[in-house]
């Protein structure tokens, strides 16, 4: 049984969209821990915020995580969804990037060159702080291998899921175009019919 906090959610009739490939994936996977929809959040407590970073090898056994790391992931998780609904053609909001910037400094990230033509970014800090920093560096290897714009938050309100648009135009506005595209335009069919309606008749 799939369900909608895994990665990609599908139905039986629904095409699914492809999984964010490399370190972007990571991203994807964590703007996604807060569902919407259902309410459902794998970041809820320290507790959960540690289960989700221990599986995924982020973090040591014993690590001690606070409040205050919660309350940081999840202004982190937001901020990115922020800038995934900017990807997507919504407005920027200035705050978010403030938000990566933060994380990055405390995570003291920093490039490690590696080669005469290659990098890459490393944290410096340890615990929550280091882990989340990996988070951070994702979206910066993603900017400089171009497929950032690709990661985006579906235009529906009530959704926001995060999707990787394959497109070849990059078009890609919701996560299922067959459930929260269609959901939208339905919405934008009933606003045009009540907004003509509430029209005064014209009296020629």
């Amino acid at each position: 049984m799939v369900t909608r906090q895994a990665l990609v959610r599908v139905t039986d009739d629904v095409p699914i969209r492809p999984r964010a490939p490399g370190t972007l994936r990571l991203v994807q996977e964590f703007v996604n821990t807060h569902d919407l929809e259902t309410g459902s959040d794998e970041l809820a407590d320290a507790d959960a915020l540690r289960s989700w970073l221990r599986a995924r090898g982020m973090l040591q056994g014993g690590t001690a995580v606070r409040v205050a790391d919660v309350a940081r992931a999840v202004a982190l998780r937001e901020a990115l969804r922020a800038l995934l609904l900017a990807n997507n053609g919504e407005r920027d909001d200035p705050r978010a990037s403030e938000v990566l910037d933060r994380i990055a400094a405390r995570a003291r990230l920093a490039p490690r060159f590696v080669g005469p033509r290659s990098y890459r970014l490393e944290v410096g800090a340890a615990g929550v702080d280091g882990a989340v920093g990996r988070i951070v560096a994702a979206v910066a290897e993603a900017m400089d291998a171009g497929t950032w714009e690709r990661l985006k938050a579906c235009r529906n309100d009530a959704c926001q899921w995060a999707f990787y648009d394959a497109s070849r135009n990059r078009s890609g506005a919701w996560c299922r175009m067959a459930v929260c595209g269609n959901r939208m335009k339905v919405r934008a069919f009933r606003r045009r019919q009540r907004a003509a309606s509430a029209r005064p008749p014209d009296r020629g």
